[in-house]
Formats: structure tokens, C-alpha cells, sequence
């Protein structure tokens, strides 16, 4: 995954990173207020060897046994014989004390430091202060060479604890950053992994990989398009019926040589708005002066004449099976005059009546009649109706709906279309959230303008 595709996850996931990175604050914050207040006390203490003489020779000998005791002494802080005689004034637990002391032999000198921490401030300088005062008895004792000798090595104390005056812990701040940072990491590893499990297409990117074909368009989700499913309502002001418009222009380029007269619109699956597009794409073809006619093929679940409210009990399947003419099936819709062809009485054998012989002859015929033929098309997938279509017409127009077609549906589907020949002319991505869009710059703000009448025949009549 590249650095750019990292980036809009995280911009189309910033809601869920706000929401992660709050709960981490939150819950450093609640951690925090629960932690006991911690106080550190340090003593300081200097190792030095007694030397008789004076020399530089002897001077410099002691300084090096110093230098090598001073790891050694280190180690004896937290002895058990150390600690024992720190804990029994103050009534504590010698091992539990021991975990709270700790030594520390500064490099490349002879000097020693005890840091002690406790809840007490007052306790944790007396506590230090004794750590430094056990030491210094201990060594005297050990580094006799016999009771009636000197101690050849003298820890010093120079630098007596005093009580903090602050805790070192909690720290609300450290707490807040590793909660803050560990939230957001866990947060976007866990929307990179889902990203990743995901198949779905979301992007046109996306959509052109899985299919391999071009993208004629993306077409916005809209709160109340299923109350208001047609680009009519407001005067055609709405972003998607742009995007029916900017659809309808990338027709014109689609096959320079062999324009499309006919096109199959159908999707992998049921839900994913093929029909919805269909309506919409015959009425934007309409606005701009196309002869088109919008035929209901999917004699399975017909729904062209609920989103036109038109009658639909006489249309394709009446035609076929010779029990009414083309002209008495044929519905005239809206101030465009977009021709409709209703589905008709649902048939026991739509596979068998879209693949016949009559089928063949009507689209030959609709195609020398008008400059489009749109025909709503079943899902690719379930049955075997759009690809029995796509192999006589001319195209085919495959619908995506954003977050939910997988990409080997729609690899399916083109191996599908390909194994009976069928032109994918390019797909179409339904139902995407605005905030692409707006990444791909398709919302702006416009006034409507009324198209002029054409004076030729649009593009697609030869």
C-alpha cells in the first residue's frame, strides 16, 4: 500500500482516530487519578581508597581501586543485609523495600547514588538518607583486612537526601502521550488490517482495478434519494444529477470508431442500484435532446415503472410472445419524451425470452429507431439474463455501489461478459459517501443551465 493510499484511509478514517485518540486521553487521564503519588529521594556518596603515602604513584593506585569497587558497592545498596537494617526503624518489608531502591554507579568516577521511592516524601528522604548511612558502616566493616586494621576503601556521604518537594509519579503528561500514542497506533493498525480484509471497492480507483474497464462516473449518496430516486426534483440542481450529466458526456467518447447504440445496465448483485441508474441516465440522455428509449428487461423483478409511475402490465414480455405490438406497448414519459418499455407480465421463462430470436429482431430494430436503447438488465451474477443481453447489444454498463460490491464479484462478472463476448464499455460507482467526492473534486456549486435544443442528432446516430 502506498504512502498516498495510507493517507486518504486516514482522511476517510479521521473520525475514528479522533474518537480513538480521545479515549486514550481519557483513559490515561482515569489511570492516572487512580496511581498513588510517588516521591524520589537521592543520596550521594564518594568511594575513596586511604593511601599512607603520598605519591602520585600511590595516589593514582587508590583512585584506580576505587574506580573498581565502586560497581561492586553498587550491587551491595540493595543487598538483603543493607536493606534489612533501612527497613526495621520505619516497620517496613525488607523485599518490598528493595524493590523500591535503586543504585546507580556513575561512570568513569567513584561516585554512588541510592534513590529511594515511597509515598511518604518525608519517609522517602529518611529512608535514603539511612540507605547511604548502612553503606558506609558495611564497607568499613568488609574491607578490613582484620578486626585491628583500617578499612583500606571510605565511602563518604556528600550529598545527604532531602524530602521532594514534587512526586515523579504519576506524570499526566508522559501517562496522556503513551495513552494518546498507543490508542492512535492501535486504532490505525486495526483500520489498515480491515482495510486490507476488505474487498470491497470504495474508490474509482478501485473500481478501474477490479474491472479493468474505464469509470464513466461516480454518483454520490444522498440521504433522501430513495424518497426522491429521479435527478428532476430541483430543477436537476443536485450533485448527482450532475454526475448523470458528466456520465452522458463520457458516452459520447466511448467507441470513436463503433459508437454504442444499445447498452446493457446491470450490476453483480441485487441492491447495488442498477436500475435507479438506468432511469436516471435515460432522463439525463433525454434533457439533452437523445431519442431514448429505457426498456425493463429484468423480467424477474421489474421496477422501472414504480420509480416512472407508469403502468407497467403491458410491455417487453407482450412483445416477444406476439400478444401485442410494439407501438401499443411503448410509453411516452415526461416533458422529454423519453420512450418506456415496460417489463410486462413476469414470465416463467425470462432466460429463454431474453435469448430468442424475437429478442434479437426487437433490439435490431430499436437500435434503427432511436439514438439509445437503455435496457435495465437482472444482476450479472444470480442469473444468466444480463450476460444473454450483453452478447447482442452493444455495451454494457456495469453498476458498483460503494462499501459493498466485492472486488471478485466484479471480476466475476467481467469473465462472465467476456466468455459470451459482451463489450464492457465501463462501470459506474453508486452510492458514494461525499466525502469522496469531494476528494475527486465533483461537488461545486453551480447554476442549472438550460441546454440548447440540438440542431443534429446526438452523438451515436450514423
Amino acid at each position: 500500500m502506498e504512502l498516498l493510499s495510507y493517507l486518504r484511509l486516514a482522511r476517510r478514517s479521521w473520525w475514528i482516530m479522533a474518537l480513538a485518540a480521545g479515549t486514550g486521553a481519557g483513559g490515561a487521564m482515569l489511570v492516572t487519578q487512580q496511581m498513588p503519588e510517588r516521591y524520589a529521594a537521592t543520596v550521594s556518596m564518594l568511594v575513596s581508597a586511604k593511601d599512607d603515602e603520598s605519591t602520585t604513584a600511590t595516589a593514582y593506585q587508590a583512585n584506580l581501586l576505587s574506580q573498581q569497587r565502586v560497581k561492586s558497592y553498587a550491587n551491595l545498596i540493595t543487598s538483603r543485609r543493607v536493606v534489612t537494617e533501612v527497613a526495621r526503624p520505619e516497620g517496613l518489608n525488607p523485599d518490598s523495600l528493595a524493590r523500591n531502591v535503586k543504585a546507580e554507579a556513575v561512570p568513569d568516577t567513584v561516585l554512588l547514588r541510592a534513590t529511594v521511592e515511597d509515598g511518604d516524601p518525608a519517609r522517602a528522604g529518611r529512608l535514603a538518607n539511612a540507605v547511604g548511612e548502612q553503606l558506609t558502616k558495611l564497607i568499613d566493616q568488609i574491607e578490613r583486612p582484620d578486626k585491628n586494621s583500617k578499612s583500606t576503601i571510605k565511602v563518604t556521604v556528600i550529598d545527604k537526601a532531602v524530602t521532594p518537594g514534587k512526586p515523579v509519579s504519576p506524570r499526566p503528561l508522559v501517562n496522556l502521550s503513551i495513552g494518546v500514542l498507543l490508542s492512535l497506533l492501535a486504532a490505525g493498525s486495526a483500520i489498515v488490517l480491515y482495510d486490507r480484509l476488505d474487498t470491497t471497492v470504495k474508490t474509482p480507483e478501485d473500481l478501474l482495478e477490479a474491472t479493468g474497464g474505464a469509470v464513466l462516473g461516480v454518483i454520490s449518496y444522498e440521504k433522501d434519494a430513495k424518497q426522491y430516486p429521479l435527478i428532476v426534483r430541483d430543477q436537476g440542481s443536485s450533485i448527482r444529477a450532475e454526475a448523470f450529466r458528466a456520465i452522458r458526456t463520457n458516452l459520447q467518447f466511448v467507441g470513436i470508431d463503433e459508437k454504442p447504440r444499445s447498452l446493457v445496465i446491470t450490476s453483480c448483485l441485487p441492491g447495488e442500484g442498477k436500475s435507479s441508474t438506468s432511469v436516471n441516465l435515460a432522463i439525463a440522455l433525454g434533457q439533452a435532446g437523445w431519442r431514448v428509449l429505457l426498456v425493463d428487461a429484468d423480467l424477474r423483478r421489474p421496477s422501472v415503472p414504480d420509480y416512472l409511475g407508469i403502468e407497467g402490465a403491458v410491455g417487453l414480455t407482450n412483445v416477444l410472445i406476439g400478444t401485442s405490438t410494439l407501438a401499443d406497448a411503448l410509453q411516452t414519459w415526461g416533458d422529454d419524451q423519453i420512450q418506456v418499455l415496460p417489463s410486462g407480465p413476469i414470465p416463467p421463462n425470462p432466460s429463454e425470452l431474453l435469448s430468442s430470436h424475437q429478442m434479437r429482431q426487437l433490439l435490431i430494430q430499436l437500435r434503427k429507431s432511436y439514438d439509445m436503447v437503455l435496457i435495465d438488465a437482472p444482476p450479472l451474477l444470480p442469473v444468466t439474463d444480463a450476460a444473454t443481453l450483453a452478447a447482442v447489444a452493444d455495451g454494457v454498463l456495469l453498476v458498483a455501489r460503494s462499501a459493498k460490491t466485492q472486488r471478485d464479484h466484479l471480476a466475476h462478472a467481467t469473465t462472465q461478459l467476456s466468455s459470451v463476448s459482451g463489450r464492457l464499455i465501463g462501470s459506474i460507482l453508486n452510492f458514494t459517501p461525499s466525502r469522496t467526492i469531494h476528494h475527486y473534486g465533483y461537488d461545486y456549486s453551480y447554476e442549472p443551465v438550460k441546454e440548447a435544443e440540438p440542431d443534429k442528432i446526438p452523438v451515436g446516430v450514423g
